[in-house]
């Protein structure tokens, strides 16, 4: 694949990678904001009610008949979290031109009706319509209510929320209910036009086409973009330590048949000079593939948990372990964790084992390869880090870990907090 980077408009950046092996094309426009407990909310809800109609397309329904005509193309609103880091906009997909008539221009269409969603909106008096922000509020206060549905998920949140709770990191990507509820048409509308003129933009494509043609087509079509000061002061803090000197431990009560133990640590001095394909490495050994310690000891060995695993935020720098857990084996589930990652910290790791965290990560990475919507993530993820390699180079690196590199993070990993979802009376009463 060839990736060209080049900046369209100022503060707009195109990342353009060109390949013949798929049958579709991918676009991608995301404005960069700051994560913000005052503003997430209203972040949030600008693509799902700029997807609800555009001044030439003004309902759902010309735009779906629109896009029909287009063979069946996409665009779907996006919010994510990178790091402190909020992105929204859209993603598109469509049928690469390589496999349509000549002349087709389905991704020159695509790329303007993306646009002309982000920057001409359907308004009534300048203000977006009250009815479109109305509705969209409401999906938007289902999708975060959604969450208690998935006690896992739920769990990892409340983790989250309460191990940073100084920290923007807390906020999830939608904000909260009440803020969601506070806003206003008119408020909205304000927000979208500060947003527009000051973030940072970053685009992806990923199709045949060449990145000087993709790079003119969207500089046209994005041309009516207004620009004023770009806020490029953004970013994300990495605590290097815990918050207090002993662990912090929070607690909730749900009406559930199955603890949940989840346990938040910051991956310490490693952050100063990360080495992304260690720390991958390091988390596949612990407990981020099913060779992994956890896997192999704590659920399958010893039988002290449904599952449990761990995962890696290197945007923030940390570490977390989840599991699903037996009410009266909480304290054995999580002296057994402590006790895997200790066994990591001594080197207790075999060859095997590190060459089978080291196979699963590649293999995991060279896989991204094959889908357009991961390179997606894996790009625009890089470019916020600031970091300049493809899967394919990483999981070479990967492959060249030593062990000794892997010990070295285990060992600067410290230990924050944990988190218990424990059963209300009523559930423990009913299972004994």
């Amino acid at each position: 694949m060839d990736t060209i980077r080049k900046e369209l408009l100022p503060g707009v950046w195109l990342t353009a990678l060109r390949s013949d092996k798929f049958k579709t094309g991918c676009l991608s426009v995301s404005l960069l904001t700051q994560l913000d407990r005052e503003t997430a909310s209203l972040n949030a809800l600008i693509p799902y009610v700029l997807r609800r109609g555009s001044r030439y397309h003004s309902d759902m329904r010309t735009l779906a008949s629109e896009l029909d005509s287009l063979y069946g193309s996409y665009i779907e609103p996006v919010v994510r979290k990178i790091g402190e880091i909020q992105c929204i906009g859209f993603l598109s997909s469509f049928v690469d031109e390589a496999y349509l008539p000549a002349g087709s221009g389905v991704f020159e269409s695509t790329a303007r009706l993306t646009a002309e969603l982000l920057l001409t909106p359907v308004t009534k008096g300048g203000l977006l319509l009250p009815e479109y922000v109305e509705s969209e509020k409401e999906k938007l206060k289902d999708e975060i209510l959604s969450k208690l549905n998935n006690k896992r998920a739920y769990s990892l949140q409340r983790l989250i929320e309460q191990m940073c709770c100084f920290e923007p990191f807390a906020v999830s990507r939608y904000g909260s209910e009440d803020a969601v509820e506070s806003i206003h048409y008119q408020k909205l509308t304000k927000h979208y036009r500060s947003l527009i003129m000051s973030s940072p933009v970053e685009i992806f494509y990923c199709g045949s086409l060449s990145a000087d043609k993709v790079a003119d087509v969207l500089s046209d079509a994005l041309s009516g973009m207004p620009r004023g000061e770009i806020n490029y002061d953004i970013g994300t803090d990495i605590r290097m330590n815990a918050v207090e000197e002993s662990v912090r431990s929070f607690s909730d009560e749900l009406s559930v048949a199955q603890g949940q133990l989840v346990m938040g640590y910051r991956l310490g001095e490693c952050m100063d000079d990360m080495d992304i394909a260690a720390l991958y490495t390091f988390n596949a050994v612990f407990g981020g593939s099913v060779t992994s310690k956890l896997f192999m000891n704590v659920r399958e060995k010893l039988s002290l948990c449904y599952y449990a695993s761990s995962l890696l935020d290197t945007h923030k720098g940390l570490m977390i372990v989840s599991s699903g857990v037996d009410f009266d084996k909480f304290d054995a589930a999580k002296a057994e964790i402590e006790a895997q990652l200790d066994a990591v910290r001594r080197g207790d790791v075999t060859k095997e084992e590190l060459n089978a965290a080291k196979s699963s990560v590649a293999s995991d990475l060279r896989a991204m390869m094959d889908s357009q919507y991961s390179l997606e993530g894996f790009y625009l993820a890089n470019t916020i880090d600031g970091l300049d390699f493809d899967p394919s180079e990483l999981a070479a690196a990967v492959e060249c870990v030593e062990l000794d590199s892997v010990v070295e993070i285990a060992n600067s990993v410290v230990p924050d907090a944990v988190y218990y979802l424990r059963g209300c009376e009523e559930v423990n009463s009913d299972e004994a």
